[in-house]
């Protein structure tokens, strides 16, 4: 009989939903991601590498460095603009299920860095001049992402962003969308 009872609540337990308990205030996670920016695929890219802290109630901030790359069109040549900005954010959960295994999340980020275009470089191979030079830029970012538990440990996001640039002479809004994966401690 005991092995029975045994056996029986062994078999509720494992059918039970047993989750681990995630999104803990203090907890860490470095995040991984890239994507694209509007035009070309190949072209126009990003990398990120982040550092996210989790508050209360499933928010986090966010540390981030990231590498942009763009291409604009000379002629028949491509000018490469890259960007190095460094990004500190908070990060609401706006919806969530119970095991918060999906969640949308949104939030806003402080942005700084530095911009360079065609490698700093101001001559072109047609002899003539790039009058834009290269600078430092700052602004603000939104996110919105779509986040899901791979496991306790891993999660995977899909993100939409859209980031507002100053002192830059080229394009101030930059709109982005990719996918990262996070690691948590």
């Amino acid at each position: 009989m005991r092995i029975l009872i045994t056996i029986v609540i062994l078999t509720v337990v494992s059918i039970m939903n047993l989750n681990a308990q995630r999104l803990l205030p203090g907890q860490k996670g470095i995040e991984v991601s890239t994507g694209m920016l509007a035009g070309k695929v190949n072209q126009n890219y990003f990398v990120n590498l982040a550092l996210t802290v989790q508050s209360k109630h499933g928010n986090y901030w966010i540390w981030a460095g990231e590498y942009t790359k763009q291409n604009s069109m000379y002629k028949n040549w491509q000018l490469p603009i890259e960007s190095y900005t460094g990004e500190i954010g908070y990060i609401f959960n706006f919806l969530s299920d119970p095991q918060k295994v999906i969640s949308l999340n949104g939030g806003l980020m402080a942005i700084g860095g530095y911009e360079t275009i065609n490698h700093g470089s101001t001559a072109l191979q047609d002899g003539g001049v790039i009058l834009n030079k290269d600078s430092f830029i700052y602004g603000v970012g939104g996110r919105l992402s779509l986040e899901t538990y791979l496991s306790d440990r891993f999660v995977i996001l899909v993100q939409g962003r859209a980031k507002a640039f100053w002192g830059t002479d080229l394009k101030e809004l930059r709109p982005s969308a990719g996918i990262g994966l996070r690691l948590n401690f």
